[in-house]
């Protein structure tokens, strides 16, 4: 019997009757955090197959370390996390110092772990509160939002700019710390835990809340550490490791502070996780504020220390040292270094190879984004949709580390 359609007319039919249906998640969708894309096959509402794509935002910025000078480059890491582009800086600041056998001042060091820890706390920040958002919880948003605010602007007074900071130098930092910026941290510091009281009083017990994140995103031990996965998600998953204690850098080993520790996994546990480190990161910028010592921000060291503007107006000799750092480059020697801190996300760390000279032969990047990116398309399959979007929300992956 001859059919009553035609052959283009059959295959619309039998995608109609078809429940296996092909979506994409991104990459241009606000859910997605970024230019992320995941195709997805799903039957109805839940996800039985994923397919997850990057290279949306590739700007070749490993690449781009190889053709500019090191000087140069210390703006580029801003744009890898720039959801916390102080920690960035001085991640790449100390895989060149490493080079070069150059250890910062003390108050360098304390100034460095202050930014590192405001980083973390603005990261989190963005990672709990967007992730409410996804989920229907604008209140909250807003709540973290304006403190996200108030940390930018004492960064915006440290160093002039809020979101990509370039404040680092490698030896020192750009600026030192403004005359009011002790009180104003002090203030920061008391006031802020009062909103994370206030956060955990409308999500932790939120009926809806923990039916959204309870079980939902699973990240267990063994697929954490097959995936390579660290930070704030390995840490919900039960594992016990945090670079700041267990690989220690800067002053980090005369700080004290706790390492919180998950069980299940989940979208719930590293909520959980997110609020106590940003609780931690108060008491360490406490802690910072109070030790803080005087003193000089730049090392004495002519290689790399960029002499102040005054005696650039009025030395010769002062105006070509200038001339040659900003035009030439600094003259690194041979040797590489893998230098790895913990940033808000996991572990972030920079390979440098030097062969002498004033630019790296090889520059790479270690972006913890792309660890749990590889991750995201076994964990989702078998949940629903509105699933993987909570999912997305509590790893927080950053595209522009993500794809670099």
């Amino acid at each position: 019997m001859a059919s009553l359609f035609n052959e283009k007319d059959q295959h619309q039919l039998n995608d109609f009757y078809n429940p296996n249906v092909l979506i994409n998640l991104g990459p241009s969708h606000p859910a997605m955090h970024g230019t992320l894309r995941v195709m997805c096959r799903i039957n109805g509402e839940t996800i039985e197959d994923a397919n997850c794509e990057i290279g949306y935002l590739h700007r070749a910025i490993e690449k781009l370390g190889e053709e500019k000078t090191y000087h140069q480059w210390m703006v580029y890491t801003d744009r890898l996390n720039y959801c916390s582009a102080l920690n960035n800086n001085i991640a790449y600041a100390m895989a060149v110092e490493n080079i070069m056998s150059i250890s910062p001042t003390e108050r360098t060091q304390y100034i460095r772990v202050i930014c590192m820890e405001l980083a973390r706390i603005i990261d989190h920040i963005i990672c709990v509160a967007i992730n409410a958002l996804d989920l229907g919880a604008m209140t909250v948003f807003w709540l973290l939002y304006h403190w996200r605010e108030e940390a930018y602007t004492m960064i915006e007074s440290m160093c002039g700019m809020r979101l990509t900071t370039t404040y680092a130098r490698i030896g020192g930092m750009s600026y030192d710390l403004p005359d009011n910026f002790t009180e104003r941290l002090w203030k920061f510091c008391e006031e802020f835990p009062k909103a994370l009281d206030e956060v955990e009083g409308l999500l932790t017990s939120n009926r809806i809340w923990i039916d959204r994140t309870k079980g939902v995103g699973v990240i267990n031990k063994e697929d954490a550490l097959k995936y390579s996965i660290t930070g704030p998600c390995l840490r919900a998953a039960g594992i016990d490791n945090d670079l700041r204690r267990d690989r220690p850098y800067s002053i980090y080993p005369e700080l004290d502070f706790d390492v919180v520790v998950g069980s299940n996994g989940d979208v719930y546990d590293r909520y959980l996780i997110r609020l106590e480190e940003m609780r931690q990161s108060v008491r360490i910028l406490k802690q910072c504020n109070k030790k803080i010592p005087n003193g000089p921000i730049w090392v004495n060291d002519r290689r790399v220390h960029i002499p102040e503007k005054m005696e650039v107006y009025t030395k010769m000799e002062v105006l070509i040292h200038h001339f040659k750092i900003f035009m030439e480059g600094i003259d690194v020697p041979k040797g590489e270094a893998f230098t790895c801190v913990e940033g808000p996300n996991g572990e972030l760390g920079f390979y440098i190879v030097s062969r002498g000279g004033p630019k790296a032969w090889r520059m790479r990047v270690k972006s913890p984004s792309f660890m749990m990116f590889q991750a995201f398309e076994q964990t989702v399959k078998g949940g629903k949709i509105p699933d993987a979007v909570a999912h997305l929300g509590s790893v927080n992956i950053i595209a522009g580390e993500l794809d670099r």
